[in-house]
């Protein structure tokens, strides 16, 4: 075969082996792994279901154990299918691997393996491992008995050996094995991330409050204790000090550090207290804040958004229920009591919270003293307005003590109880925020940890995949427990498919009152064969179940959509980004212009203070000289009054002389006369 050859020129059949050779299905695929490296689980199921039943023809084989979730998932995409013709799975998995790979044919190694050989048949190990056509081998998970709040399911331990990256299993919660000193069990403790480490803080055991803080190292999966020591004013005891016991309250990361907020306590403050635990010195403190800080209380939701905490309602010390808002600035520590508009939620505690977009406050399920909810309700917190919209999907059922954690756009509510079972609440629930649709990821089976009150969940991050990991709980019993979960991304397909966002992606939770669209309705496969749709099975094994063509095509054109407008908004983001480029050449050349003027500017000055000095020193020279005149003038002046006098003198003298004369004339004076005579 010529690897420039057209695959659209071959037939169907050949086609698909051709396809199936390439993905993996027969013979040994060595030079393929990268190709199966790339799909997703659920691509690969289908891929498989769509193989059996090209090559097999209808699932007759009996289903599977519902406790082995691969096996199951494996049957149910096989046996959804019906009595689909052979011609027409070929089509539609030829089809699903030229979208995921359209280059996939020119990979193809040649010879191209034959019809009916031998080498199509599907391969099943015989180390007790199942293949999955998605580049990975799943060990049979194995079953342990979950009395006594024992783990669910666990996986050897060769695969399970470098913490939360070595879980390979969407969407199924996985009990791992730990390694320490586990922590005393509890509930209504709290829990926060930071860099890689779940940090344990109090609870409650037997009625009794504790003050314990215990660590988990997620990449090794091993418990640790940690002896804090509580800072005393501006200096910190030298010795492990303890903190009060603290039950209810909410642990947040924040700026690598964990605060500690609200909780119920055996001598509660009047008003809510917040503490602060470092990491890096191992040192709690009290932070003051300012503003009117709430009332005492516990159960309480405390939700980070952005630079702000905003909690909402809880129980006081006198098991008064509250529906109160308030807002603490990190920033300032300052509180805020806000009075928001609308209808806001009943009083309730033990609820769960979280924000999206920045702006929208989610506040689902709670409790008061003889009942559990499960509303769901919106505060803008732009407007400061309360809302309730429409759910969609399926109908969550009232809980309080459950934990709620965010990734992404997705809100997965875990456990709680409803005052009726007393196993609590099995399934965990998904909501696209964006789009308000609810849908069943997984469900617990017994009394296990899992479906219980008081527990917490966290999220944590390991070579770029998502992992949720929650801890204790009480239904019945106490729980020291840990369970994994790996989220996929079927909940954001599922939304896209039942409403696809607008432009504005919270316009679905602005209004109080949503027109509601209606769900695709879940089906099975009839007898006779004809498949209406290949749906999700999020009860059994959580992990995929399929649609027929015209839902894999609903599916294939909702994603185009969303490729489409990834690229209208990278094409506008990258002119934005161009229009700003060039607004940062003009202002660096406004500002080069700037400098220049300025520079000249500079200059001018110099030279009108360098002669500013110039007039200055020829001012005081001026003024010498002025002075010196003045000096000169009085002289003058001083010079002329003499010589006035002495002419006045001179004058009076030959006055006096002339006068003598005469009188000496008349008398006679013989001197003159003897001389005038002579």
């Amino acid at each position: 075969m010529s690897m420039a050859r057209s695959v659209s020129s071959l037939a169907y059949p050949e086609r698909f082996y051709a396809a199936a050779s390439y993905v993996g299905f027969s013979g040994s695929p060595s030079s393929s792994t990268a190709a199966l490296s790339k799909f997703q689980s659920d691509v690969a199921l289908l891929l498989y279901g769509l193989y059996q039943q090209a090559t097999v023809g209808p699932c007759n084989v009996s289903k599977p154990r519902a406790w082995n979730p691969v096996e199951h998932s494996k049957w149910t995409s096989w046996h959804g299918l019906g009595n689909m013709a052979s011609i027409e799975a070929m089509r539609l998995f030829v089809k699903i691997l030229e979208e995921e790979d359209p280059a996939w044919y020119s990979r193809v190694p040649e010879p191209t393996v034959k019809p009916n050989s031998e080498m199509h048949k599907p391969k099943v190990e015989s180390s007790g491992e199942t293949a999955i056509p998605d580049g990975t081998f799943f060990p049979e998970p194995k079953h342990i008995s979950t009395e006594n709040g024992g783990p669910i399911e666990t996986q050897d331990k060769d695969i399970i050996m470098e913490g939360l990256g070595a879980i390979a299993i969407y969407d199924k919660w996985v009990a791992p094995p730990i390694s320490g000193q586990q922590p005393k069990p509890r509930y209504q403790h709290g829990a926060a991330v930071v860099k890689d480490k779940m940090y344990i803080f109090g609870g409650n055991h037997n009625g009794r409050y504790l003050n314990d803080l215990q660590v988990l190292d997620l990449k090794s999966l091993m418990w640790s204790k940690i002896d804090a020591k509580v800072a005393k004013g501006t200096s910190e005891s030298s010795t492990p000090a303890h903190v009060a016991p603290l039950a209810g309250h909410s642990l947040i990361s924040w700026d690598d550090k964990i605060l500690s907020v609200a909780g119920h306590s055996k001598d509660p403050s009047e008003t809510v207290t917040v503490k602060e635990f470092d990491p890096q010195t191992l040192t709690w403190s009290n932070l003051r804040t300012y503003g009117k800080p709430p009332i005492s209380r516990g159960g309480q939701s405390v939700t980070l958004v952005g630079t702000t905490l905003v909690m909402f309602g809880g129980e006081d010390a006198k098991r008064s229920l509250l529906n109160d808002l308030h807002i603490l600035d990190l920033e300032t520590m300052t509180w805020d009591d806000v009075d928001a508009i609308g209808t806001p939620p009943s009083p309730r505690s033990d609820h769960a919270a979280a924000c999206h977009a920045e702006r929208y406050l989610l506040i689902f399920g709670g409790g008061s003293h003889a009942t559990c909810f499960n509303d769901l309700h919106v505060l803008d917190l732009q407007t400061m307005e309360w809302s309730r919209p429409n759910q969609q999907g399926v109908t969550p059922g009232p809980r309080a003590g459950h934990a709620g954690i965010k990734v992404g756009e997705n809100w997965f509510i875990v456990g709680g109880g409803d005052n009726k079972n007393g196993n609590g609440v099995s399934e965990t629930l998904v909501l696209h925020m964006s789009t308000l649709v609810w849908s069943v990821v997984t469900s617990v089976q017994g009394r296990v940890p899992l479906a219980s009150e008081g527990l917490s969940v966290v999220l944590s991050t390991c070579n770029g995949e998502d992992y949720l990991v929650s801890f204790g709980g009480y239904n019945g019993r106490y729980s020291n427990e840990v369970y994994v979960l790996k989220p996929s991304h079927k909940s954001d397909l599922q939304s896209k498919i039942f409403d696809k966002p607008t432009s504005d992606s919270m316009a679905a939770v602005i209004p109080s009152t949503n027109v509601g669209r209606d769900v695709a309705p879940e089906s099975e496969a009839a007898q006779d064969g004809k498949i209406t749709e290949i749906m999700m099975d999020n009860v059994d094994s959580g992990i995929l179940h399929m649609r027929t063509e015209e839902s894999g095509e609903r599916i294939i054109a909702a994603l185009e959509a969303e490729k489409e407008e990834l690229e209208v908004t990278l094409n506008r983001e990258q002119l934005q980004n161009i229009q700003r480029k060039q607004e940062l050449a003009e202002a660096e050349t406004k500002n080069v212009e700037i400098s220049k003027e300025l520079q000249s500017l500079r200059g001018q000055l110099a030279a009108e203070q360098s002669r500013c000095f110039k007039l200055e020193v020829d001012l005081a020279e001026l003024r010498q000289k002025l002075q010196n005149m003045e000096t000169l003038q009085k002289e003058v002046e001083l010079l002329q009054r003499q010589k006035a006098a002495s002419e006045q003198a001179a004058l009076s003298a030959r006055q006096r002389q002339n006068s003598g004369g005469v009188w000496g004339w008349l008398a006679g004076n013989p001197a003159e006369k003897s001389s005038d005579y002579s």
